[in-house]
């Protein structure tokens, strides 16, 4: 069976779907591996170490995605790679599919069997393949890295001949994959942290990594979904959870907002009146931007500045740290492969507990809705 591997077209994209040492553990395992050449430049993997794992690197992108059996991407495929594909192939891609009805279309019209990583259920036998988790971690990591930068003032406390300067305080709001991330790298940072969360499982998490959980007078009760995501708030539970947020923010230095709901628009959390109370200087990286924003002042790939604090629509900050986001989206790959790769044959069984919920286009038709 042949695997592709072409280079990311789509804009700012600088993460490869296989780094060498997973083409060359799958490749012992008896797939072909074709990678179209640089596919792997912008995340520092080059030709040569792909030759030494065993791929085939060839310049024709063409044949990269029509004589594969299954195509390889990080970001969903142009119209233009879809009709490169070969009628029949298969795909595993971070497909959007919410957003990428015309796209499944396409798929669908050419029998293309399509797997979307933000689909990997969360169950303990797919914990290998959670891309989002795995990306998540290293676009926490970055905004805080990037907050850091930008605040104007030093994380941590320093005791100088010039005096003693207090440490920068972080607020950190979702703590999922990405907000947890953001708590221990400020933490390392050496910033005064809290986090805060509907759901009252991540009040030991928060914790326990040192950071302070800012509780709600009255915390939504069962308040996480399926997947262990947080559920779309009513109207009486979000009120209680802005009061206690714009009780808390006005005084931090740096604001990391986390929170999304799959399928949905990012929760509102952060209003303009909370964004003036806050002191000159303050930042807000809202890393919902993509899906809305968190904060009702976020512009989405923009820095906006309202009485001197700056909101930042940052979004994915994955494709910024390329090699290392590659690294774990290629383990993410490589392990979905392992599962659907039965006797050097692909096997979609849409009764399959993975691969099921994964599948968006299977047998000619659209699967998604």
């Amino acid at each position: 069976m042949r695997l592709g591997v072409p280079k990311e077209t789509a804009a700012g994209e600088n993460r490869v779907a296989l780094v060498p040492d997973s083409v060359a553990r799958l490749i012992k395992a008896g797939l072909e591996v074709v990678v179209e050449v640089d596919a792997g430049a912008h995340a520092y993997f080059n030709d040569q170490a792909y030759l030494k794992a065993g791929a085939t690197v060839i310049p024709e992108v063409a044949k990269v995605f029509g004589d594969s059996d299954l195509v390889v991407k990080v970001q969903r495929p142009s119209s233009a790679e879809i009709a490169m594909m070969r009628t029949g192939g298969a795909l595993v891609a971070m497909i959007a599919p919410a957003a990428s009805g015309e796209m499944l279309g396409l798929l669908a019209s050419r029998t293309i069997s399509t797997l979307a990583m933000e689909l990997v259920p969360r169950i303990s036998a797919a914990q290998t393949m959670d891309a989002l988790s795995s990306q998540a971690t290293v676009s926490g990591y970055k905004a805080v890295l990037l907050g850091a930068g930008t605040i104007g003032r030093m994380m941590p406390m320093m005791i100088t001949a010039a005096g003693t300067l207090i440490p920068s305080k972080v607020f950190i709001i979702g703590a999922g994959v990405a907000g947890l991330q953001a708590i221990a790298t400020a933490r390392r940072l050496g910033a005064v942290v809290s986090a805060f969360d509907v759901r009252a499982a991540a009040r030991q998490e928060v914790e326990s990594l040192g950071a302070t959980f800012v509780a709600t007078a009255d915390a939504p009760q069962n308040a996480e979904a399926a997947g262990g995501y947080a559920r779309e708030l009513k109207d009486d539970e979000t009120a209680r959870v802005l009061a206690a947020i714009g009780a808390h923010i006005h005084d931090q230095d740096l604001v990391i907002t986390t929170a999304q709901i799959p399928g949905r628009q990012a929760p509102r959390l952060i209003t303009a009146a909370m964004v003036a109370t806050m002191k000159p200087g303050a930042v807000i990286m809202d890393l919902a931007a993509e899906t809305g924003g968190n904060c009702e002042l976020t512009r989405y790939g923009e820095t906006v500045e309202s009485g001197g604090t700056k909101i930042c629509g940052v979004g994915n900050l994955a494709p910024t740290i390329p090699a290392h986001a590659s690294q774990m989206y290629s383990r993410n790959i490589e392990a979905l492969v392992r599962h659907i790769v039965k006797d050097g044959a692909l096997n979609f069984d849409v009764n399959d507990r993975i691969t099921g919920p994964m599948l968006v286009t299977h047998a000619g038709e659209v699967r998604y809705h």
